[in-house]
C-alpha cells in the first residue's frame, strides 16, 4: 500500500469534530479552554487566506513562519492559507534561543513575508545584526505587537498579528488597527482593556465576554482596505 493510498484510506475514516482544544490566559490569571472544529478550522483558514491575499501574497512568493508548537490553533490558519496561495514556507520558533534559524532562513531563502515575528527574536537577533538593514526590504512584515514597536522603531514598516484569547487578529497593509473575524468572534474594549466573546456559530458559542487583560481599543467602521471586520489598536 502506498502513502497516497493510506492518506485515502485516512480520509473516509470517521473522526472526531475538535480539531484542537484551544487554552488561553484570561485578565484574571484563570485558563481558559474552547474547542476548536475542523470546520471553524477550515472558516478561519479561509478568511486567513483573504489577509494575507490583501497583502499582496501570491504563488511563487516564500514566507517564514515563527511559530510555537503550542499555538496551532492560531498558527495552523496562517499555514493552511499559505498553502492555499501556493506559497512555500519554512517555519522558526518564535522563542528567542530560535533566533539563529531565523537568520539562516532569511538569508538564505529571502522570503517575500515573515509572519509571526516576536520581540523574544528581534531582541536575539540585535546582537548580531542590524535590525533595520535586515528587515527593511523585507515586502511583508506580519509581526507580535511588541516586535511591531521594535521594528517601527529602527524605521522598519511592519503590521501587526496577535492572538486575542482564542480569536486571530491581522493588520492589514493600511496598519489602522488589526482586523478581527467579525463573523466568528466579538470583540470590544471597557475601560482601556479588550475582551473576546465567542461568536454564534463558534463551538465555543458559551464564552461570553471574556477580559483579557491587554491593553487596547477597537475601532467598528470600514476599513480604507474594504473590510468591515473590527479592528483592534494596541496600547
Amino acid at each position: 500500500m502506498t502513502r497516497s493510498d493510506t492518506l485515502a484510506r485516512a480520509r473516509g475514516l470517521d473522526r472526531p469534530q475538535t480539531a484542537y482544544l484551544v487554552r488561553f490566559p484570561a485578565a484574571d490569571g484563570t485558563v481558559v479552554e474552547t474547542d476548536l472544529t475542523w470546520a471553524e478550522l477550515a472558516r478561519d483558514t479561509a478568511w486567513v487566506t483573504e489577509r494575507l491575499r490583501g497583502h499582496g501574497l501570491t504563488a511563487g512568493h516564500q514566507a517564514l513562519v515563527t511559530a510555537s508548537g503550542f499555538e496551532g490553533p492560531w498558527i495552523r490558519p496562517v499555514i493552511d492559507a499559505l498553502r492555499s496561495l501556493a506559497v512555500p514556507y519554512a517555519i522558526a520558533e518564535a522563542m528567542g534561543w530560535d533566533h539563529g534559524r531565523t537568520a539562516v532562513f532569511h538569508r538564505e531563502l529571502r522570503p517575500h513575508a515573515i509572519i509571526g515575528l516576536s520581540a523574544e527574536t528581534l531582541e536575539g537577533l540585535s546582537g548580531t545584526a542590524d535590525l533595520r538593514e535586515m528587515f527593511q526590504d523585507t515586502p511583508v512584515l506580519l509581526a507580535r505587537p511588541a516586535a511591531v514597536r521594535l521594528l517601527r522603531g529602527v524605521g522598519v514598516t511592519a503590521s501587526a498579528i496577535c492572538f486575542l484569547g482564542p480569536a486571530l487578529a491581522v493588520e492589514c497593509p493600511e496598519r489602522q488597527g488589526a482586523h478581527v473575524n467579525a463573523a466568528e468572534w466579538r470583540v470590544g474594549a471597557r475601560d482601556g482593556e479588550l475582551f473576546v466573546a465567542a461568536g454564534e456559530g463558534r463551538a465555543a458559542g458559551g464564552l461570553g465576554e471574556t477580559p483579557l487583560g491587554i491593553r487596547g481599543t477597537v475601532l467598528t467602521g470600514p476599513c480604507a482596505c474594504g473590510s468591515t471586520d473590527p479592528r483592534v489598536r494596541f496600547s
